[in-house]
């Protein structure tokens, strides 16, 4: 037997939510059953973040991306893992 259920949420968050039901091929009701379901099933929620970086890191890694590619190294590039180490052993 199915019920309707009636939540609260942000038109933008439906929204977008909607948009990526439907870009993988589910309607929306199907993924929030699917949600519901496993919540139930491991007696958890769990909440995932996408490993973003902040704009001053995105920024610092474009950087380094930038020097590498110009070849330009803030520290040796070793051919072995034994020169790295002793590399990092050294008094500074």
């Amino acid at each position: 037997m199915k019920t309707l259920l009636n939540i609260k949420t942000d038109v933008a968050v439906k929204r977008e939510a909607k948009k990526f039901a439907e870009a993988i091929g589910f309607p929306l009701s199907t993924l929030i059953n699917a949600s519901l379901k496993q919540m139930i099933r491991e007696q958890s929620v769990n909440f995932a973040v996408p490993l973003r970086p902040n704009r001053k890191t995105a920024r610092l890694i474009k950087k380094a991306d930038e020097d590498f590619k110009k070849g330009i190294h803030i520290s040796p590039v070793f051919d072995n893992a034994e020169d790295a180490i002793a590399y990092l052993h050294q008094p500074l």
